[in-house]
């Protein structure tokens, strides 16, 4: 597997397709809703199987200094369960780490707890329910 950020616009495309398709499209949500003003200041990665190909995106963004926030995983279906998502995780820690983090937080949809879980987070607490009908809560790891 090859774990690295998207370069090229065409990268970057499939990058932004694969969120769409994944965390948008079943909710009716326009294609261009998977980009939101933070997109210039995270730092994304994808996982690829075949070079330039993602089947596993991720970004990671800073609120302050000290803490990082990941956001919009998505893994291509046929994919899950085979630890492409724990792939991601690991290079956005990673990354955030080096830039100094010392808590990573997110919002994990209701199906994704379990995931998060598994990979050191801790539920804080309940959060928002995106499209009137998906709970998130706040989860965090302290580094």
């Amino acid at each position: 597997m090859i774990v690295r950020p998207p370069q090229t616009a065409e990268e970057f495309e499939r990058y932004r397709d694969l969120r769409w398709r994944i965390l948008r499209a079943q909710w009716n949500q326009p294609r261009g809703s998977e980009v939101d003003e933070l997109e210039s200041k995270a730092f994304p990665i994808m996982v690829c199987e075949v070079d330039g190909i993602p089947i596993g995106v991720g970004r990671v963004h800073f609120n302050s200094d000290t803490e990082a926030q990941i956001r919009s995983m998505a893994v291509e279906e046929d994919w899950r369960g085979k630890g492409i998502g724990s792939m991601v995780v690991k290079e956005l820690e990673k990354i955030a780490i080096e830039k100094g983090a010392k808590k990573i937080v997110l919002h994990a949809r209701d199906n994704a707890v379990k995931f998060y879980e598994r990979n050191g987070y801790n539920v804080v607490k309940s959060s928002h329910t995106l499209f009137g009908s998906i709970p998130h809560y706040l989860m965090e790891k302290v580094i």
